[in-house]
């Protein structure tokens, strides 16, 4: 076994074909095949549905995709410290985030990128469960989370703000003169909201609840992205976290922030404080120290 074969396994969960995973890994299909099928005898096992095209991976194929997830993250971070022990910094780092949060990450990120221009960067949309798991299987290096959906004990933690919210419009379809709102003004607005089950939809929930008030929901999606789209295109006005740059997305975009409309979880971020901690997230984790306590004092 070695770490190519892990990667091409890697590869064809992403791209669910064999033709594609091969390109992606510059090999021929017929290479790529021929390798995992040497993976298969090696375990002893089968790993891979095979009909006339790719029809997925068995149940002991998902069980040995998920350690080759691990086992490739860590051949990388192992790559990332040595680097890292003779003065280079380079890599990738690795940020899992809650969805909506009053935190703009491209802050820190664009600091990183002016100390470290070798360095590349993957910002994962997580919930705090799934950011907590990675970070503590060295999976990701860094996570902004809500504190109270895990187990702090396990992490070094930098306290972050905590989320306050504003009405998200577009000028171009809505004018409001107020500078503040209340839950009850959001009446008059059509509304787009993440969908039901998400941690921020819950709180908006209850937060109308205690209000006394229903909301008009005119859209409603599992994608901050398209929500947003909504907010654009005019089709309704969404409630969003304050500071985490949305407004800026668009020369047209405004938000008004809500009177006492906080999220009361607080908000960290996060670096695995079981050893082996990697130096390339113990680095970025200081820089943030810095970053975000200069931000707290401002």
């Amino acid at each position: 076994m070695d770490i190519k074969q892990l990667k091409y396994l890697i590869a064809l969960d992403e791209t669910r074909h064999f033709g594609k995973a091969a390109s992606q890994c510059n090999i021929t299909q017929p290479t790529l095949s021929m390798r995992i099928r040497s993976l298969e005898e090696e375990l002893g096992l089968v790993l891979i549905l095979r009909g006339q095209r790719f029809e997925g991976f068995t149940p002991e194929g998902e069980r040995i995709l998920a350690w080759a997830r691990a086992l490739l993250a860590a051949h990388d971070g192992l790559q990332a410290e040595a680097a890292l022990c003779k003065g280079q910094v380079v890599g990738e780092l690795r940020l899992g985030m809650v969805p909506l949060a009053s935190v703009d990450p491209m802050i820190f990120i664009r600091l990183l990128t002016q100390k470290y221009p070798e360095l590349t960067y993957s910002l994962y949309s997580m919930s705090s469960a799934q950011i907590a798991d990675g970070v503590s299987r060295n999976q990701l290096e860094l996570g902004i989370c809500y504190l109270n959906s895990i187990d702090t004990s396990l992490f070094d933690i930098i306290q972050l703000p905590k989320t306050k919210m504003g009405l998200l419009h577009d000028v171009r379809h809505f004018q409001l003169g107020q500078e503040t709102l209340t839950w009850r003004d959001l009446t008059d607005f059509p509304l787009g909201f993440l969908t039901k089950g998400m941690h921020y939809r819950a709180h908006m929930e209850a937060s109308f609840k205690s209000a006394g008030i229903e909301p008009a929901s005119v859209f409603e999606s599992d994608s901050t992205f398209q929500i947003i789209q909504a907010v654009q295109s005019g089709v309704c006005c969404a409630v969003m976290p304050l500071n985490n740059g949305l407004e800026d997305l668009n020369s047209n975009f405004r938000i008004v922030p809500i009177a006492d409309a906080n999220i009361e979880a607080p908000v960290g971020l996060i670096m695995r404080r079981q050893k082996p901690v990697s130096s390339l997230a113990l680095r970025c984790f200081t820089d943030a120290q810095e970053i975000y306590h200069a931000n707290n004092e401002a």
